[in-house]
């Protein structure tokens, strides 16, 4: 608690507004682009989950009505 008590009496009003850097596999980033990073990552990974529903429903469903291939059983 001591070190923290110091941080905030040097920094004044400044203290926890500074810009923090994170590092992903070493490379340095602010806290906006970690933000960006795991938005653009999540919305990529429904989009993921989305093409692999229209695969699967295609392969059940789709192909064997259209007569494109037969399940084997």
């Amino acid at each position: 608690m001591g070190e923290s008590k110091r941080r905030k009496e040097t920094l004044g009003e400044d203290y926890g507004n500074q810009e923090k850097e994170y590092l992903i596999k070493g490379l340095p980033l602010t806290k906006k682009q970690s933000e960006q990073f795991i938005a653009i990552t999540t919305q990529g990974a429904w989009y993921g989950i989305g093409l692999l529903v229209v695969a699967w429903v295609t392969i059940r469903f789709i192909g064997p009505s259209l007569g494109w291939w037969t399940l084997v059983n």
